[in-house]
């Protein structure tokens, strides 16, 4: 290797480095004064690492909110829609990309004009349509309509390139050995979407964890809450009690870290692949 173009990977590494770190900032200062007590989180200058390091505002999440239960919602709500939202995207993006029917394009070209529309502007008509058939205050709205709606219709979008990619030949050799469409969908075409699946599921997942406007709109039970509507109720007309709310913050993003650590060689085949191995 040259010195030139040894030159040029260093400058590439510390690039790379010191955008990371810029990006890490947020999450370091969230753990650090999770660790805080009140006082020293609003000492100048700040204090990088606390003085005292308060493990007990972790203990304090369990004992003075219904963490677990907050914790339980968001994880089934984000699993369920995680899943569903996989499933019909893979059928859609399938019949998008290789089988053929009246208006495909058409319809296609509709469903993508969908993600355009902000969720604020079907908030209401949603709202009044769960309300008249008795699901506000559950789950339900929080589930089946986010499959629906832009994230699964990305989701469908996301497929339909991927696939758009794979030979045509292979349809034509299960053809001839005898498989249907649905055949040639599950054993040739599913295992082959593992990338674009994973990031498909990342995005949902992410999405539906994170959720907070949905949840602010239909549910009111506090049994019921997720985990980011939970969160809010540590910011009172009192005040904000900053390190118990970031310790539990700490926490919510755990799953999320999981979810990529198993995702993320999938995900990254997915956005280097070409559809063939």
């Amino acid at each position: 290797m040259s010195n030139k173009s040894r030159t040029a990977d260093l400058l590439a590494y510390a690039g790379l480095t010191a955008v990371s770190l810029f990006a890490l900032f947020p999450f370091f200062w969230m753990v650090s004064t999770s660790l805080k007590t009140d006082n020293a989180v609003f000492l100048f200058p700040p204090r990088w690492l606390p003085d005292e390091w308060q493990w007990g505002n972790y203990a304090r999440v369990f004992t003075e909110m219904p963490y677990i239960r907050y914790f339980f919602n968001s994880a089934y709500i984000a699993v369920l829609v995680t899943a569903g939202t996989c499933f019909a995207s893979a059928l859609a993006g399938y019949a998008f990309a290789r089988l053929r029917f009246p208006f495909k394009n058409a319809l296609f070209l509709f469903l993508l004009s969908g993600m355009m529309i902000p969720t604020e502007v079907t908030a209401i008509p949603l709202f009044t349509w769960m309300s008249a058939l008795r699901l506000v205050d559950t789950h339900f709205p929080l589930i089946v309509p986010p499959m629906l709606g832009a994230g699964g219709m990305f989701g469908v979008f996301l497929v339909r390139q991927f696939l758009l990619t794979v030979p045509v030949e292979l349809d034509e050799a299960a053809k001839m050995d005898g498989c249907s469409a649905w055949r040639t969908f599950v054993s040739i075409m599913l295992p082959m979407m593992g990338p674009v699946m994973a990031t498909v599921s990342i995005f949902t997942f992410l999405g539906s964890w994170n959720e907070f406007f949905d949840p602010l709109i239909y549910l009111n039970s506090k049994e019921l809450f997720t985990l980011p509507l939970g969160l809010s109720l540590l910011t009172t007309d009192a005040g904000v009690d900053w390190p118990l709310l970031l310790a539990a913050s700490t926490l919510s993003t755990i799953p999320i870290l999981v979810v990529f650590f198993f995702a993320q060689n999938k995900f990254i085949e997915g956005i280097a692949s070409t559809g063939l191995k």
